[in-house]
């Protein structure tokens, strides 16, 4: 039983380092899209402790992606994975220089629970295709899909069928799909499961149907320039799942284009011409002399600024009229102090508006305070009340003496 036990165990421990760092090899073909999905299955039998076959254990996983030997992807290729519980996915269009060339995608997979990795290798064999590139390409903008569900190759065969069905063509396919978000579209709100968007560009061998060169007459381009939606006849074959821009349809004949070739320069053989061997200066050169370049530089700004400086002082200090100012403040102050001596003394009868009028008790006139009475106008409050009181009540008293009387 013994050995038998170690062969399973050495049997399970090789498969495990054959998973880990097999190279999986892929055969696209260029100028037609290319996706390799992600799957976290297949990673998580890769992170001690090894599940068992059945284990619901769902623990969040992340990859990175590079092309080996440098830290990023090439640019054709890109990846997409909205969340740690999700499969990520690999996809974008492979040029036809790539043909020959075998591509290099290391893949690692970071278990967020544990903290383990596994990695392993994509070998991107790009193959040349009779077909690259198709004569007639037609790029749609899907408003109600984002790109991973594009991504699926369910829908996206949905989506070229409908194509097919309005295309007629003998051969067609996808050539790449595109992100609104890559286009500079916005961050649709998180509300009625609003969609980011998605361009999708397919090609075919066919001239365009008369349903797609819809959108180019006057009418409808009059339509997308009102941001409206214009009238097509063939969109009710796409509306069950997809919904179109029309508006945002291009449609390109690469038979048409006219190619523009830059004249670049001759690079040359990257070796200088031969002019001779290297002299350096000879040892019985004359130092040169910087006193001169001193006095210039410091010695001149020095002076100026010293001429600047007498200037300012023999103007400050030798050319005040400090005198006449001395004279004219002190006028200004006797002028003040005098005004101010003969506002004290000066008599103002006391406001009307601070005296009762009538008499509260009689309800006879009382007679205002005389300003006679007063040496000056800043008599406290206390004392003119204390007057009018004592007034108040003489004028009580003789009232009611009359009644007596």
């Amino acid at each position: 039983m013994e050995p038998l036990s170690f062969f399973v165990v050495f049997s399970i421990v090789y498969t495990i380092l054959s998973k880990v760092h097999a190279d999986r090899n892929v055969y696209p073909s260029a100028g037609v899209l290319f996706v390799h999905v992600l799957e976290r299955e297949y990673f998580k039998g890769e992170f001690p402790p090894y599940p068992k076959p059945g284990d619901a254990r769902n623990d969040p996983i992340t990859f990175n992606t590079n092309l080996m030997g440098y830290p990023d992807r090439p640019g054709w290729l890109r990846y997409i994975q909205r969340t740690p519980y999700s499969d990520g996915v690999l996809y974008g269009s492979p040029t036809a220089d790539l043909v020959g060339k075998p591509i290099i995608i290391e893949i690692t997979a970071y278990n967020r629970r544990t903290f383990e990795t596994a990695r392993h290798n994509l070998v991107i064999n790009v193959m040349f295709s009779e077909e690259f590139p198709l004569k007639f390409q037609a790029e749609f903008f899907i408003k109600n899909m984002n790109v991973e569900e594009m991504l699926a190759s369910q829908v996206l065969g949905d989506f070229l069928g409908a194509v097919k069905n309005v295309w007629q063509p003998d051969r067609l396919n996808a050539i790449n799909i595109t992100s609104a978000l890559d286009r500079g579209g916005r961050v649709p709100l998180p509300i009625n499961d609003l969609k980011e968007g998605v361009y999708v560009m397919v090609g075919a061998d066919v001239a365009f149907s008369s349903c797609l060169k819809e959108v180019e007459t006057p009418q409808n381009q009059q339509l997308c320039s009102q941001e409206m939606e214009p009238v097509i006849s063939c969109d009710k074959k796409f509306r069950a799942m997809f919904y179109i821009d029309w508006c945002k349809i291009s449609l390109v004949d690469i038979t048409k284009l006219v190619s523009v070739g830059k004249e670049r320069p001759d690079p040359g053989s990257g070796v200088l011409p031969d002019i001779g061997e290297y002299s350096p200066p000879s040892e019985s050169l004359k130092s040169r002399d910087y006193f001169s370049d001193f006095l210039i530089t410091l010695a001149v700004p020095s002076a100026v600024a010293l001429i600047l400086f007498i200037i300012l002082g023999y103007v400050m200090c030798c050319r005040r009229e400090g005198v006449i100012q001395l004279v004219h403040h002190s006028s200004i102050q006797k002028s003040t102090k005098e005004l101010r001596n003969m506002s004290k003394n000066r008599e103002i009868a006391w406001p009307l508006s601070t005296l009762p009028v009538f008499h509260p008790v009689s309800g006879e006139i009382v007679p205002p305070l005389h300003p006679d009475s007063y040496k000056t106008t800043s008599m406290p409050l206390m004392q003119t009340q204390t007057n009018l009181q004592h007034q108040t009540q003489m004028s009580q008293q003789q009232t009611a003496g009359k009644w007596y009387s």
